[in-house]
């Protein structure tokens, strides 16, 4: 006897039936995509009458992109999504998550190069957060990429050419033996 086709069920045991996350297919709607970790939803723009689509990364909170959205052929409902839309919707998201990763590691990580006694330094400042006791780390790094010098400052110091090269030609001085008047050492 040989069973239809469409009475066969696939068996958690088959060995021809897929792996579980393969089994699960990817959410394709006209208002909602979910594929390869993102989420892509059309919503009621709350400013106007039209329509806006948010774009969620798994595992987070917050959209990673929100953005006006296209109306349909009607004038009153939104297009539907699409492959090529959710591609180029995915790729945004991705450049505004990066953009934002890149601006986080510059608040916390600046550098400059200056010249002083005679020889040309790279000065660092990394910046630690901490909810009770940030901290930020001065370092001076000779022509040679060796350090040469670092200390732990305030996560508010504010490092410049002129904050810098006092710092070098005063010696590489801690906070606390630094003069009063030393630029950029905040009490």
């Amino acid at each position: 006897m040989n069973p239809d086709a469409s009475d066969m069920t696939l068996d958690d045991h088959d060995p021809t039936s897929p792996p579980q996350a393969e089994q699960t297919a990817a959410l394709r709607s006209d208002r909602l995509w979910q594929l390869d970790g993102w989420t892509a939803r059309v919503i009621k723009n709350e400013d106007d009458d039209g329509w806006a689509v948010e774009m969620l990364q798994d595992g987070e909170a917050e959209p990673a992109l929100v953005g006006p959205w296209t109306m349909g052929r009607d004038k009153k409902n939104p297009k539907p999504l699409d492959q090529a839309a959710f591609n180029t919707l995915v790729k945004t998201a991705s450049e505004v998550l990066q953009r934002h990763r890149q601006q986080a590691h510059a608040m916390l990580h600046k550098r400059l190069t200056v010249f002083a006694l005679d020889a040309q330094w790279d000065v660092r400042l990394d910046i630690t957060p901490d909810e009770y006791e940030p901290y930020a780390t001065l370092s001076a790094f000779d022509e040679l990429g060796e350090e040469v010098a670092q200390v732990r400052v305030p996560s508010d110091f504010r490092l410049g050419v002129a904050s810098a090269t006092a710092w070098i030609t005063g010696g590489f001085a801690h906070p606390a033996q630094a003069s009063r008047g030393f630029e950029g050492w905040s009490e």
